[in-house]
């Protein structure tokens, strides 16, 4: 995606910079023909501290896509792009305009193109790096389509009971004590298609049905999303194993003996292509791959989504890899962890002191772990003094001591030098939730298995970091815990108190 097509200009500019793509002045919202134009699935992400993506689908391709944005009352500045995307399967294009040149850590109100002028929606752009103001974020991975193509109270197990909160209520609910949203891979479970149909979850259909199905099912997700929590908060993704293909690596029918492989999935669902196209993470503003790696900057942290699905030796999603599911590579041999190395080298611990990252798979976790996940990141994380690690893909939520190389920090949450590792899998998987083998690990100080929630991420300031585990059924905090980490002794000469 070409930076010079994303462009930003005020309704009162004159002209335009030299080879910037004309667009229709007059009417920024040209060329609307009713609902083939109408904006669904809306979300917007950080790009910088002063710049903000907001992207949506359509039916059909717009020729520049446009936003336009203000303060409020007046929306008088306009942002557009050439950014309208599709792949084979997709029933709908997703465009993606990047805001730039806003004021940081600032409400604006802003409207889509071709939305009906009412429909206004706001977005927060991003604490600028350095400052010390608290604030929290919302995490977890593995929450999947809700209703009946996806997590309902008839399901194979039935764990959401009838009437039950489910987890994107749950985040609507709550929206208002975090900043900002982080799904770390398996996001709609459109892949589970197939499984869904095996178990006699969903009615059975040809292989040819199950290409519209799984578009059906991203769709749905989606809207979903966008009616509960992203039309009004930031959503930063990652990617996870079931977005990489239409059938999760292949499924056994175990009534009919067929054995189905990714061979049955067509261009367009396979190589994460929806993944690809549906966001635009900040990638170009850290040097990062589109939406596999990159960092961004809040407040008194470093985050860094990185990708343990493909591109580091032995990864689970290459071809021939464990999980095979064929896809990848997207860079030259070596690449993401160069990129991984270098951002964390060049992170400025006077501003930011705190570094968060997250992955999909976990290599400390109850059950079987990504052992080569373990051997391309971990190093990096010890040798950088990361604070916090934390994980998706097993579905139940364990909190384990600050650990290192299989072993415990004897300082626990209290100034440990090793990270501390967090899986939170358990937000609404649509066959149920995964089971703890016990004995658990002695590293392993909370674990749940029998509730879907998510995670809530308190920063105080640059010593002290609250993390709470939400039940979205009724908002009981079922875990809570806070490290404390001394961070050569930023925020002046104050003494802090820890337990």
């Amino acid at each position: 995606m070409a930076s010079s097509l994303l462009l930003a200009f005020s309704l009162t500019a004159i002209g335009y910079a030299a080879g910037s793509p004309q667009h229709p002045w007059k009417d920024p919202f040209f060329g609307c023909q009713g609902h083939l134009t109408k904006p669904e699935q809306l979300h917007f992400n950080y790009a910088g501290d002063r710049g903000m993506i907001v992207s949506w689908n359509t039916p059909e391709k717009l020729s520049f896509p446009t936003v336009r944005y203000g303060r409020g009352p007046e929306l008088d500045h306009i942002a557009f792009s050439e950014v309208s995307v599709t792949y084979p399967t997709s029933t709908t294009y997703s465009n993606h305009v990047l805001i730039k040149h806003l004021e940081p850590d600032t409400h604006y109100e802003f409207a889509v193109h071709c939305a009906d002028e009412k429909e206004r929606h706001q977005f927060k752009t991003s604490l600028p790096a350095g400052n010390s103001r608290p604030f929290a974020f919302a995490f977890f991975g593995d929450l999947g389509t809700m209703g009946p193509l996806g997590l309902t109270t008839y399901g194979q197990k039935a764990a959401l009971k009838p009437g039950e909160i489910n987890t994107m209520q749950s985040l609507r609910e709550f929206k208002d004590q975090f900043e900002f949203v982080w799904q770390d891979g398996d996001l709609a479970y459109a892949d589970d298609w197939l499984t869904e149909e095996i178990n006699g979850f969903l009615p059975n259909m040809t292989i040819e049905d199950g290409t519209t199905l799984y578009e059906d099912i991203l769709n749905t997700f989606y809207d979903e999303m966008a009616g509960n929590v992203t039309m009004d908060r930031p959503y930063m993704v990652g990617p996870g194993n079931h977005e990489a293909n239409c059938d999760n690596g292949g499924k056994k029918d175990k009534a009919t003996g067929v054995k189905y492989t990714e061979s049955i999935c067509v261009e367009g669902q396979t190589n994460f292509t929806g993944f690809r196209n549906h966001f635009r993470m900040p990638s170009e503003q850290s040097g990062g791959l589109e939406n596999f790696w990159y960092s961004w900057d809040y407040g008194m942290v470093h985050f860094i989504q990185f990708n343990t699905e493909t591109d580091f030796p032995d990864a689970p999603d290459l071809p021939g890899g464990s999980a095979a599911e064929n896809a990848g590579p997207f860079a030259p041999n070596g690449t993401q962890l160069k990129w991984l190395k270098d951002d964390l080298a060049a992170v400025d611990r006077k501003k930011t002191p705190w570094v968060i990252v997250a992955g999909h798979r976990p290599w400390y976790v109850d059950g079987s772990k990504c052992d080569s996940c373990q051997a391309a990141f971990e190093p990096l994380l010890l040798e950088y003094g990361v604070d916090i690690a934390l994980f998706g893909h097993k579905h139940f939520y364990e909190r384990f001591t600050p650990i290192a190389n299989g072993e415990p920090d004897p300082n626990g949450l209290d100034n440990p030098s090793a990270p501390w590792y967090l899986v939170s899998g358990a937000a609404g998987h649509y066959a149920g939730l995964g089971t703890l083998d016990l004995p658990l690990a002695n590293y392993t100080d909370k674990a749940i298995d029998t509730v879907y929630g998510w995670s809530r991420f308190t920063v105080h300031n640059c010593t002290h970091i609250t993390q709470d585990f939400i039940a979205s059924a009724n908002g009981t905090v079922l875990d809570s815990a806070t490290l404390y980490k001394n961070h050569n002794g930023c925020g002046g000469h104050e003494h802090h108190h820890h337990h």
